[in-house]
């Protein structure tokens, strides 16, 4: 068997065995999937797969993209398999002891840089930091900002340092804490979570079985994480600082609710790139 024929016959494996994913495999083809697990695997580009595709595969070293594959057909998310996924225009490294950052929370981002002049020292705290992602990105763009990211997990944080320092965002700094609890009597200009916020019975949990559930869940109704970060953000906010959450998209109006009954103001609902409602920005005391 040439190399081209193996590759091909991988795609139509992968793509028998997406057929009893949850959810199936959609919008990517196999073939687009296994040519990354096998680049990720294997030292040619594309242009050199491509001359060699007629040699017979015993000629390359395949047991690295053979486990990587099997991985993948057994519905381990890419992101895992490959060990990196994309956010913000940057390479984050990622394994399953972090969520896999998502375009949805890159409008967290951008909410967070809108309230970031450029230039400005300002005081930031991301709560579950998780793969450092969120952390990490203000840190960049936003280089005069003293970042702080905590998170429970130890693993979670050793993830995050390890992209920090890869990222060159060496600044910031890194604590372990259930939610707010290392950070005791400070004050930030901005906090910013991408708590977890589905619902112990959320349909879509047999599609994330690989994500820590950790990260994913937060009570029956999902807003848990989002109660306890609300109720004590108001102590840790400079005057006139925001808190920005994450959160489903049929949340908004419950999320509203909990930020105002916390005695924060919310003064916007900002949608996702799909159009759904997606963070909720609220602000403190402006005395």
């Amino acid at each position: 068997m040439t190399l081209g024929e193996r590759l091909r016959s991988d795609a139509q494996r992968l793509e028998r065995a997406a057929l009893a994913w949850t959810p199936p495999l959609s919008g990517i083809p196999a073939w687009t999937w296994v040519l990354q697990v096998f680049h990720g695997s294997v030292p040619l580009t594309g242009a050199q797969r491509v001359l060699r595709e007629q040699e017979p595969e015993a000629r390359f070293d395949l047991a690295g993209y053979a486990d990587r594959l099997r991985r993948l057909i057994d519905g381990e998310p890419i992101a895992y398999v490959l060990g990196v996924t994309d956010f913000f225009g940057r390479e984050f490294r990622v394994d399953a002891n972090v969520l896999i950052p998502r375009p949805d929370t890159e409008t967290l981002v951008g909410c967070a840089l809108d309230h970031l002049p450029l230039g400005r020292q300002r005081r930031v705290l991301d709560l579950g930091t998780g793969s450092g992602c969120v952390a990490v990105t203000l840190a960049l763009e936003r280089p005069a900002c003293e970042v702080v990211a905590v998170d429970a997990s130890p693993a979670a944080l050793t993830v995050a340092t390890a992209n920090a320092v890869r990222l060159g965002a060496t600044a910031v700094r890194f604590l372990s804490s259930d939610w707010f609890d290392a950070v005791a009597g400070e004050r930030f200009d901005v906090i910013v979570s991408n708590p977890p916020y589905l619902s112990a019975a959320d349909p879509h949990l047999p599609g994330l079985a690989h994500e820590p559930t950790t990260a994913l869940v937060s009570g029956s109704d999902g807003l848990d994480a989002i109660r306890r970060i609300a109720a004590t953000a108001p102590s840790h906010l400079h005057p006139g600082g925001v808190l920005l959450l994450e959160h489903g998209w049929q949340q908004r109006d419950a999320v509203v609710a909990i930020v105002r009954a916390a005695g924060l103001v919310p003064i916007e609902v900002v949608d996702d790139p799909g159009g759904q409602p997606r963070v909720v920005v609220a602000a403190g005391r402006t005395d």
